[in-house]
């Protein structure tokens, strides 16, 4: 605090320079704890003055040559240097701002730097002052090298993620048209993953699969590409590569993984591969028809038993399918921009009250000419095709805009098998639903039970981040699959739905009461409600109801609706 003798003559001056004096120091404080330092450079003598965060000065070896515009100058990368003598070469009459980002060395080695500003102007263009601040952002560029990196890479394997992959391979077909060369695509498949699954665990399921893709990357040239499609997939693009060598890299990686034993924690695994492949760009044009081709391919080589290899040939019945295949992706891309996917909406009732409890949102696509075509017919090619991650990420906007305009209904909405098998856009979805959780709680996610063992830890993740945000799990189809009480267990859902082949006369089939019977009562001793699908009769609620079936769905109770009453008109 001033003393009565150093204040000025003039008390309202006087004033006026301490609260401006404290204004500046104010305005020091807040840059030097946003941890940036500000600089006034004025080019005709070349001097800087700089005031905040001393410690980012201190980074240079000799923090005094900073005070000079040619000292600063060699501190910088010879890129950002570069930059930085456009803005000072600049003879543009207009002050401007301008952004550099560069390296400079340090005793903890390289840091990354940002130097934001504004270029002023002097009476004839050329450059008279630059004044701004100065940051680090060494960790902000490695998060966002690191999220650019888990954006294009499988979390798992390190290697591409199926759509970089799909790039890359787009990238290399075009390069060899234009060189007017051959490539080729392999999609390698791992041999009964489900029953190592079964057998050792998840964890040793990742091992293999890790094992699987380092032995298959360790056989490939520099020029080859290697990523992981899916759960059990890893697909290769091999550059400049003649047909008669698909064969011999094909039995050169089959081998690499047969030829001894994967050790994991859980012991040792025998694993094999089966091997599609197709030839470039003679058999397919893009990355997408080269992708189902090979897919194709892949199911003739599995066809023959473990550890087989085929690859594409062309047939009128095949092309025939891939065509109609591909117009009803068409169809499904304009359906989607012209918003006419829609639900119909079938009801959950109480085994006791026989009222509904929830919906289920089962898509449907309306045509142009009005006739509904239900999900059996455009899902499967969506799928096969890559689209199934935007048919679902529109499934689950409508149901948050439905729950937020219908705030007493409950609605179940679906995650297909092929998104639930990637990481990046199960996030997305979490992400989307913790934006929403207003309506979290009245929405409940189904998850088939083959996708969720497909890729268990993602899966499981997964359904601990929904019930974070009040939202509640079902695993679908509970019973088709392989899971086991640990399985069960360590998913965490709310609820399972009882897949309705074993439901459908079941009054008729002792082996299917028995075996349902099991299924609630496993279901119970979690504490996990039931769904009985598929439910025909009265007998068949009675009976269900009998061993402990919390939720009816079925025709008997309800088909599925465009418009409910509840809905609206």
């Amino acid at each position: 605090m001033l003393s009565q003798t150093t204040l000025p003559k003039k008390p309202v001056d006087g004033m006026r320079a301490l609260a401006a004096a404290q204004d500046v120091d104010r305005l020091r404080l807040a840059i030097t704890a946003a941890r940036e330092i500000a600089f006034d450079w004025t080019i005709e003598d070349d001097r800087i003055v700089w005031d905040g965060d001393q410690d980012i000065l201190s980074l240079h070896a000799r923090p005094n040559r900073l005070y000079r515009g040619e000292g600063f100058r060699h501190w910088m990368s010879p890129a950002g240097r570069a930059r930085l003598m456009a803005v000072l070469d600049d003879l543009s009459p207009r002050d401007s701002s301008f952004e550099i980002e560069f390296e400079a060395t340090s005793a903890m080695g390289p840091v990354a730097l940002e130097m934001r500003g504004v270029r002023i102007a002097g009476a004839d263009g050329s450059t008279e002052r630059l004044t701004g601040v100065l940051r680090i952002v060494t960790e902000l560029k490695r998060e966002a090298q690191r999220l650019t990196y888990l954006a294009t890479r499988d979390e798992l394997t390190g290697h591409l993620n199926r759509t970089s992959l799909r790039a890359e391979l787009a990238q290399v077909i075009e390069k060899t048209k234009a060189e007017d060369g051959t490539c080729a695509y392999l999609v390698a498949s791992i041999d009964r993953l489900a029953m190592i699954n079964e057998a050792y665990g998840f964890g040793a399921a990742d091992e293999v699969i890790v094992a699987v893709s380092e032995r298959i990357s360790g056989t490939l040239r520099n020029s080859d590409i290697i990523g992981r499609i899916a759960g059990n997939k890893l697909g290769v693009v091999l550059a400049k590569c003649a047909e008669r060598e698909i064969a011999v890299v094909a039995e050169r990686i089959r081998a690499a993984v047969r030829s001894e034993v994967v050790t994991t924690r859980a012991g040792a695994v025998s694993a094999t591969i089966s091997v599609g492949a197709v030839f470039l760009p003679s058999a397919a044009s893009s990355s997408q028809e080269a992708m189902l081709r090979a897919e194709e391919a892949l199911d003739r080589a599995r066809a023959a038993g473990r550890d087989g290899f085929a690859t594409y040939a062309n047939s009128p019945q095949r092309e025939s399918a891939r065509l109609r295949l591909m117009t009803v992706a068409d169809e499904v891309l304009v359906a989607l921009n012209a918003h006419r996917l829609v639900f119909a909406y079938q009801p959950i009732v109480s085994a006791k009250t026989k009222q509904p409890v929830h919906y289920e949102c089962l898509l449907r696509m309306v045509r142009p000419d009005g006739s509904v075509a239900g999900a059996g017919v455009f899902i499967p090619a969506a799928e096969q095709l890559g689209l199934v991650r935007l048919v679902d990420r529109r499934a689950l906007e409508m149901t948050v805009a439905q729950l937020r305009a219908h705030p007493d209904v409950t609605l179940a909405v679906n995650v297909s098998g092929t998104t639930a098998r990637d990481p990046s856009w199960l996030q997305s979805f979490v992400n989307y639903v913790r934006r929403n959780d207003d309506v979290a709680k009245r929405m409940i996610v189904e998850l088939t039970e083959t996708a969720a063992l497909n890729d268990f830890e993602e899966c499981a993740r997964f359904v601990t981040n929904l019930r974070e945000t009040g939202c509640r799990v079902a695993i679908d189809d509970f019973g088709a699959g392989y899971t086991s009480f640990r399985n069960l267990q360590m998913l965490k859902v709310d609820t399972v739905k009882i897949d309705g082949t074993f439901v459908r006369g079941m009054c008729e089939s002792p082996d299917n009461q028995v075996f349902v019977r099991t299924l609630v009562d496993l279901a119970r001793n979690f504490n996990l409600k039931t769904v009985a699908e598929w439910v025909g009769s009265d007998e068949e609620a009675a009976l269900l109801e009998s061993f402990g079936v919390d939720y009816f769905q079925g025709f008997h109770f309800g088909e599925p609706d465009l418009q409910p009453e509840w809905l609206g008109a």
